[in-house]
């Protein structure tokens, strides 16, 4: 019984967005609202533990401008006690901000530069991967997704011609907490300390009292997921916490029985139900009139975890796939007229070795295309631009190794002597060239974006493969074919 031939893997070249059409969207991060997100962070954090040291403050507020926090002390004789708790926070807190204590017994604490630079950076590889989770959950084929700049990601989507789903998906920045309610609070226009009004989703003129400390965090969901509520026959979506997060949701269910409880996205109410009794397995359910497709999404978004800070689209183009078409044609036109081109050319001009340095070119052009399939690699218009390119470049670096066989011939040398001659005096200027023009793509390639990187990515693989098929494989084919006939003149 034979065994079964081994599967061969395939792998093939993706089209890009001008080839195969789709869309594009240049998404940049809002920098100013991460900066505000953590002062207000750390204002809540600096709140609750004054509070718990029975430390009094006043006038505790956060400057985004300043990107600094500021408080007065309830009494000037607590300044030191004041300062050794703030100075005795976490490390990953002393290390971002620097205390100091004011005149009118006021501190302040300023946010640095470096570490403003970190979390930006860091921000924007966080929401590369939440991007790329979204788009995943999809279903889109072949998205490509890159940092430009400091604060910006380019998403390609090829073939998809109406992004709306996709642009309302990453335009969401997704983060869930979980709030109680200040039923003190009746006057939207003038919230106490530590209170912040907040609409409800499906009426936004209604507005409730959220106080600012967060009792539970969405980043503790490790799962959520589309469903339906069994009492009402509502859509809806059921999540579940990690351990840390199914904890602290019982702790606050367990001590707050018969009070209300909001559950907040991007600063808007979802449902803010009253606590009937202890929830000890970290599993709820969230309604709030959903639709399937939003309850659906909001799982998804849910499951990929929260954008550090909102993504705006600050471009967007959609391209048909009949340009794509077209545009596959007309290169496809192109490179096989060229190709033709070329190698009647060197026939004509180098006769056998000529006929030696189109095989040569033909197995470049299999090599290039083998290349960019092995690494799933992305093809566009000014890709196969390149492609064509590298057959320029190959075909030079055959002439001039054929050149200087010829001036070798001229100047009376033997057959043998003027191969070798001819081979060694082009191959210091042919890898020279080369070497310098794969250099230079390659940081073409690194620091360009968009069609500038195909187009180096290209010619950067031409150029690995151009050196092997001219100086390997033509001239092992023309050594080849002196050693089998010995020719007393070389026909060039």
């Amino acid at each position: 019984m034979s065994s079964p031939s081994p599967k061969i893997p395939w792998r093939q070249v993706h089209l890009g967005l001008d080839l195969r059409g789709g869309s594009y969207l240049l998404m940049q991060i809002d920098l100013n609202a991460l900066t505000k997100n953590r002062l207000q962070t750390l204002s809540d954090n600096i709140r609750q533990t004054l509070i718990s040291k029975d430390l009094g403050y006043k006038d505790i507020h956060s400057s985004d401008k300043d990107h600094n926090i500021s408080f007065t002390l309830r009494s000037p004789s607590e300044k030191d006690a004041v300062l050794k708790v703030l100075r005795a926070m976490p490390k990953a807190v002393i290390n971002e901000f620097s205390v100091s204590d004011g005149p009118n017994d006021q501190i302040t604490l300023t946010l640095s530069e470096a570490a403003m630079q970190k979390r930006g950076s860091d921000a924007i590889a966080q929401s590369i991967e939440i991007v790329r989770r979204r788009i995943d959950a999809t279903g889109a084929v072949d998205p490509s997704i890159t940092r430009q700049g400091e604060d910006r990601i380019v998403v390609q989507l090829p073939g998809v011609d109406d992004p709306d789903r996709i642009k309302k998906l990453l335009g969401t920045t997704a983060k869930m907490t979980f709030h109680l309610l200040d039923d003190s609070a009746t006057n939207p226009d003038f919230p106490p300390p530590g209170v912040t009004f907040m609409p409800m989703m499906e009426d936004p003129t209604r507005k409730l009292p959220i106080r600012d400390h967060v009792e539970v965090d969405g980043a503790e969901l490790t799962n959520a997921s589309a469903g339906m509520d069994q009492q009402s026959g509502e859509y809806a979506v059921n999540f579940q916490f990690d351990t840390a997060g199914a904890q602290a949701f019982a702790n606050v269910t367990r001590t707050n029985i018969g009070k209300p409880f909001a559950i907040v996205l991007d600063n808007q109410v979802i449902t803010a139900p009253v606590i009937r009794g202890v929830i000890p397995g970290g599993s709820g359910q969230i309604t709030g009139g959903f639709t399937v497709q939003k309850a659906t999404d909001l799982a998804l978004m849910l499951r990929s975890g929260a954008l550090p800070a909102p993504l705006k689209i600050v471009e967007e183009r959609t391209i048909g796939a009949s340009l794509g078409e077209d545009a596959i044609r007309a290169g496809a036109i192109s490179l096989g007229v060229g190709f033709v081109f070329v190698i009647i050319f060197m026939l004509v001009f180098y006769g056998r070795f000529g006929f030696y340095a189109d095989i040569a070119l033909f197995a470049n052009l299999i090599l290039m295309t083998a290349i960019l399939s092995l690494f799933e690699a992305t093809l566009t218009l000014p890709g196969m631009a390149g492609m064509l390119l590298t057959l320029g470049m190959a075909v030079d670096a055959n002439i001039l190794i054929n050149e200087r066989i010829r001036e070798e011939v001229r100047n009376g040398r033997t057959p043998l002597d003027a191969l070798q001659a001819g081979f060694n005096r082009a191959l210091s200027t042919i890898v020279d060239s080369n070497v310098a023009a794969f250099l230079s793509h390659v940081m073409l390639f690194v620091f360009g974006t968009g069609p500038v990187r195909g187009f180096a990515l290209t010619i950067t693989i031409g150029i690995v493969t151009t050196l092997f098929t001219t100086l390997c494989l033509s001239w092992m084919l023309i050594v080849r074919w002196y050693a089998v006939t010995r020719p007393k003149e070389l026909p060039i």
